[in-house]
């Protein structure tokens, strides 16, 4: 059994601009509304997959296309080229610790657009590896009301300070905490125990600093671990998703879906 996959049929493209920078996001379902960041190394099968998912489950989905060919499959070729260009990119600032990354501006404009076109009280994103600390940056929106950071690896893991920088300003991160303390914000987090990549030590950062508000799923994958993950399990809501009930990202994925309804709706 392999991973959800899915194409482009029946999403719609147009082009967004907000917070001074433009790109094409891909549309489609009726509902509540759901920013879907991709991971790199862009919209791939696996994340039109996911994307189809909440369609499905009555969610309009929103996808910015940040970096990569739409519907492409990521050959390690076309995933170095994406990852060089990502990390280059001011607009993502990839290896800069307490930083405001100038791509929360265009999230942010996103949520609230897609907010004003849909039902429900607000809206969620969701991002994954290279984008899942956007997610939590997104939601200094008051429009943003259900962030999901799945695996978050930037700033890349280079150091101690990286490890534990939570991906946004010190100042986002006030206003999230105050949020959380007086608003009812609440942010998900998902990893597997053993990546690297999105190291535990960002976890425990955002856990001190938003305390209950922030659910954390870490999903075991040590050597021997019951489920078979290998040692470089990293994209929890696409590429490990075995839909087979019991099994871990599935059931992730399951919770990610109930804590979008029961917060959007």
């Amino acid at each position: 059994m392999t991973a959800p996959e899915a194409d482009l049929s029946g999403w719609a493209s147009a082009p967004f601009t907000g917070g001074g920078y433009t790109h094409d996001v891909y549309r489609k379902g009726a509902g509540p509304g759901v920013v879907l960041i991709p991971e790199l190394p862009g919209i791939h099968p696996g994340v039109l997959g996911l994307g189809n998912h909440l369609v499905d489950e009555g969610f309009t989905v929103a996808m910015p296309s940040l970096f990569g060919t739409p519907g492409r499959s990521g050959t390690a070729g076309y995933t170095a080229v994406s990852v060089a260009k990502a990390c280059v990119a001011k607009e993502f600032a990839a290896f800069a610790t307490n930083k405001a990354r100038p791509v929360s501006l265009f999230l942010r404009a996103l949520a609230r657009d897609l907010n004003a076109s849909t039902p429900g009280k607000g809206v969620g994103v969701i991002g994954q590896c290279f984008t899942g600390g956007f997610a939590l940056a997104a939601a200094i929106d008051d429009s943003v009301l259900a962030p999901v950071l799945s695996q978050p690896s930037v700033p890349l893991m280079l150091g101690r300070a990286r490890r534990r920088d939570p991906g946004l300003s010190e100042s986002e991160l006030s206003t999230i905490a105050d949020r959380c303390a007086n608003d009812g914000l609440c942010a998900m987090g998902l990893r597997f125990s053993e990546d690297k990549l999105a190291p535990g030590e960002r976890f425990t950062t955002l856990k001190e600093r938003l305390g209950d508000a922030f659910e954390v799923i870490e999903i075991d994958s040590r050597p021997g671990n019951d489920h078979g993950f290998g040692n470089g399990a990293h994209s929890v809501l696409t590429l490990e998703v075995r839909e087979v009930d019991g099994q871990p990202a599935y059931e992730a994925r399951k919770r990610v879906v109930e804590f979008l309804r029961r917060r959007l709706t």
